[in-house]
C-alpha cells in the first residue's frame, strides 16, 4: 500500500516505486535504465520497482503500486505503440483479386466470341481451356511458399520471425538503432585495464584484488574474480573479510591487509589516485584502487565489455548502406567511448525508458526506416515504436513480446541475417509474382484462341500441362532460398565481401 515502509535486503529487488527513508546501497537499475553498472542511491532518493540492492539493505516508503509504477508506464507505452502500427496490404491478395476478374472476363469474352462466329462447341472448349490455364495455383503459391521457406531458413540461422510484415520490412530499413547494454556490449562489468605501480606486476595486483573480493557478491567483485580466473591466476585464500558500502572491501591475504575500493577508500587513507585514473574517468570507466598495507599498489579499470562481434556487425551494416545509431541510459562519456570504438554514426546517451520510443519517432520523422535492437524491459516501447522491432532472445519477455523478429543468440551480426533474408525473400516474391502474372497474361489469350486466324489452337491438355508447369517453376524458384547461409558470421561476411568487390 502507498505509504507503507518495506525493507529491501541485499540481493533483493524493490517491490514497488518509492523513496528511501533509511540506508544507502548500490542499485542494479539495468532493467529500467539500461545502465550496466550499479548506481548509488541514498536516503531521500527515488527507487523503482524491480531494481536490485546489490550490497546493503534499505527501508523504502512506497509511493506507487500497480498501474502507477514505472514498469506499468512502460507497459502502456508498448501497448500504445503497437496499437498505432499500420498493416500493409498483401501484394498477393491484390494480384489474386485482379486475376479472378481477368480470368472471368477472358472466359466470358471467349464464350461470346466463339458463339457469335457460330462455333458453340469450340466456345465451350476454349472457355474451359481459359479457366484451366488461368487457375491461380502459381499465384497462390508465389508468396506463401517463399515465406514458408524463408521462415524455416531464418529459424535455422537463429532468426525467429513472429511477424511476417517485420521480415518484409527489413529490406527497407536504412537505420539500425542498437541499445548498448546487453546488445553491443555484454551487459555486465569486466576488467578492461590494470595499472600497477612501479615494482608491482599486473598479475600480482589482479591476484590480490581477486583474493580480497572473493568474499563479496557485488557485480564488480564478480568481474574481478572472473578476470583472475580467465588469466589462469592462482588466487590465494583470504580471511578477516569485511565490506563497507560505498567504500570497498578489506581482507587479509598472505599476511598483508588488502583493500579494494573507490574514491572514498583513498580519502580514508589520504592517498592520491593514480595518474591514469583521469583518462579512465574521461572514458566513463569505473575506477578501483588496490591497496596493500595502506599503500596503493595499482588500479583497475572496469567497464561494460564490448562484444567481439559488434565491430563486424557495425562494419557490415555500413557496407549495406545502413546508418548505425546507439541508444543507452548510460552517461555520455561511456556511450561516446563505445560509439567511437565501434565507429557508430550517432549516439543517444542518458536516455530514460520513456524517452527511447521518442528517439525512435524522432528518427522516423527524419524520413528514416528504423529497426530497433534491444533486450530489456526499458527497450520495449522503442521496439514497439520502430518499423521493425528486433529482440535479443536472451532478453526479457517484455522485450520479446514487443518485437516482430527475435534473435536466438546475443550476436549482433544476426541483424545482418535478417536483412539478407528479407532482401532475398523480396526478390523471390517479385520473381514469382512476375512469372505467375506474366504466364497468365501470355497463356490466357492463347487458350482463348487469339492465334486461331493462323491455324493455331492451344489444346486443353496442353493448357493443363502449362498450368502445372507454372506451379512447378514457382515452387522450384522458392526452393533456391535454401542455398542461403544465414549464420551470423556468414551474413556479415556476405555484406563485407560485397563492399570489397565494389
Amino acid at each position: 500500500m502507498v505509504g507503507d515502509v518495506v525493507v529491501v535486503r541485499p540481493g533483493a529487488s524493490v517491490p514497488a516505486d518509492g523513496t528511501i527513508v533509511d540506508g544507502s546501497a548500490d542499485l542494479d537499475e539495468s532493467m529500467v535504465t539500461g545502465e550496466s553498472t550499479p548506481v548509488r542511491r541514498n536516503t531521500g532518493d527515488q527507487v523503482v520497482a524491480g531494481t536490485v540492492a546489490t550490497d546493503s539493505g534499505l527501508r523504502v516508503e512506497v509511493t506507487a503500486t500497480g498501474g502507477d509504477t514505472a514498469l506499468a508506464g512502460i507497459q502502456k507505452l508498448v501497448a500504445d505503440a503497437q496499437a498505432s502500427s499500420s498493416r500493409a496490404q498483401r501484394i498477393a491478395d491484390t494480384a489474386a483479386g485482379w486475376l479472378f476478374w481477368y480470368a472471368l472476363a477472358a472466359a466470358a469474352i471467349t464464350a461470346i466470341v466463339w458463339s457469335v462466329v457460330g462455333l458453340p462447341d469450340s466456345a465451350v472448349v476454349r472457355t474451359i481451356t481459359v479457366l484451366v490455364i488461368a487457375c491461380p495455383h502459381a499465384l497462390g503459391l508465389a508468396i506463401p511458399l517463399v515465406v514458408s521457406i524463408a521462415t524455416e531458413r531464418a529459424a535455422r540461422g537463429g532468426v525467429l520471425v513472429k511477424d511476417r510484415l517485420a521480415l518484409e520490412s527489413m529490406r527497407t530499413v536504412d537505420t539500425v538503432l542498437f541499445d548498448k547494454t546487453g546488445t553491443l556490449t555484454r551487459g555486465e562489468p569486466a576488467v578492461t585495464g590494470i595499472e600497477p605501480v612501479a615494482g608491482r606486476g599486473a598479475d600480482e595486483v589482479l591476484t590480490l584484488a581477486a583474493a580480497a573480493e572473493s568474499g563479496s557478491e557485488h557485480p564488480l567483485a564478480t568481474a574481478i574474480v572472473g578476470a583472475a580466473r580467465a588469466r589462469g591466476l592462482a588466487v590465494p585464500g583470504a580471511h578477516n573479510f569485511s565490506s563497507s558500502p560505498a567504500v570497498g572491501v578489506r581482507a587479509t591475504v598472505d599476511g598483508s591487509v588488502v583493500e579494494v575500493g573507490g574514491p572514498y577508500l583513498l580519502e580514508q587513507h589520504t592517498l592520491d589516485e593514480l595518474a591514469i585514473a583521469e583518462q579512465w574517468r574521461s572514458e566513463g570507466a569505473i575506477i578501483l584502487h588496490v591497496l596493500a598495507d595502506g599503500a596503493v599498489i595499482g588500479g583497475l579499470r572496469l567497464a561494460d565489455e564490448i562484444r567481439p562481434e559488434s565491430r563486424d556487425a557495425v562494419d557490415a551494416l555500413h557496407a549495406a548502406g545502413t546508418q548505425v545509431v546507439m541508444i543507452t541510459g548510460d552517461a555520455r562519456a561511456v556511450a561516446e567511448t563505445v560509439g567511437a570504438e565501434l565507429g557508430i554514426d550517432r549516439v543517444f546517451a542518458g536516455v530514460r525508458p520513456e524517452d527511447k520510443a521518442a528517439r525512435v519517432a524522432e528518427l522516423q520523422q527524419e524520413g528514416r526506416k528504423v529497426a530497433m535492437v534491444g533486450d530489456g524491459v526499458n527497450d520495449a516501447p522503442a521496439l514497439a515504436q520502430a518499423d521493425v522491432g528486433i529482440a535479443i532472445g536472451a532478453g526479457t519477455d517484455v522485450a520479446i513480446g514487443s518485437a516482430g523478429v527475435i534473435l536466438a543468440s546475443s550476436d549482433p551480426r544476426s541483424v545482418l541475417s535478417a536483412v539478407e533474408l528479407s532482401r532475398a525473400t523480396y526478390r523471390k516474391m517479385k520473381q514469382n509474382l512476375w512469372w505467375a502474372a506474366g504466364y497468365n497474361l501470355a497463356a490466357v489469350p492463347l487458350a482463348a484462341g487469339a492465334l486461331a486466324g493462323i491455324g493455331f489452337l492451344l489444346p486443353m491438355s496442353v493448357g493443363a500441362v502449362l498450368m502445372s508447369a507454372s506451379t512447378v517453376v514457382v515452387a522450384l524458384n522458392a526452393q533456391l532460398l535454401r542455398r542461403l547461409d544465414l549464420t551470423p558470421a556468414a551474413s556479415a561476411a556476405t555484406f563485407l565481401g560485397d563492399r570489397a568487390n565494389r
